[in-house]
């Protein structure tokens, strides 16, 4: 179980859509993910959002006119997802074990994008099998792109990862930092509390391990 199943119990899938859609309502921008993603893009490009849950970055993405494939664990967010874009591939699978090949997928996006605290909410012990994973899901140039907390304001449960030993995981993975920002609005980093990276797999990945 993942820290995100022991915080929510996998139930929260309408909850969450409905916070993002009151939200949305009230005039907040909820697409900046998608946004800072498109930029890195060229038409058409193929996306992984990885740790979809609704979907909210993918369907923007898709909406933008990229290809876009959505995985996450919590049915109840995937539920959510593909009744707001049933023309959408939403595929249920673990980050740990994730095998595109299991999936049907064509391990050769341009982007994975693993946003809304991906990496501090994975069961601890996993992260660095999860950047490979992801890495391995790459065509070479592709760019990883996560965003995530890293202390206790910016997080729903205790810190669990540095940017030092998620710059280490990316690196045995194959993936070199390009930029890191402190906002999905590309505002320079700081030192703070939210970091967003981009990295790009410059050689091979090495074989995932068994799951």
């Amino acid at each position: 179980m993942n820290r995100w199943q022991e915080l929510t119990g996998g139930v929260s899938g309408d909850e969450y859509a409905a916070r993002f859609a009151e939200l949305a309502r009230s005039g907040k921008d909820v697409h900046g993910e998608a946004r800072f993603c498109s930029a890195l893009l060229p038409a058409g490009a193929r996306v992984l959002d990885a740790g979809c849950g609704t979907g909210r970055v993918a369907i923007r993405l898709a909406e933008l006119g990229h290809d876009c494939v959505g995985i996450d664990l919590d049915d109840s967010m995937l539920d959510v997802a593909r009744a707001q874009a049933p023309g959408l591939p939403w595929h249920r699978t673990d980050l740990a074990a994730f095998d595109p090949a299991a999936l049907g997928i064509a391990a050769d996006f341009d982007l994975v994008v693993a946003a809304g605290n991906v990496f501090p909410l994975l069961a601890p012990g996993t992260e660095a099998t999860v950047v490979e994973r992801l890495a391995g899901a790459l065509r070479p140039g592709g760019l990883l792109v996560a965003g995530f907390g890293l202390d206790a304001a910016h997080l729903p449960v205790p810190p669990g990862i540095t940017l030092s030993e998620y710059d280490a995981y990316c690196a045995a993975s194959g993936l070199a930092l390009v930029d890191r920002f402190a906002t999905w609005d590309a505002d320079p980093y700081d030192g703070g509390g939210y970091a967003v990276s981009v990295h790009t797999r410059v050689s091979p990945s090495p074989e995932p391990a068994d799951a």
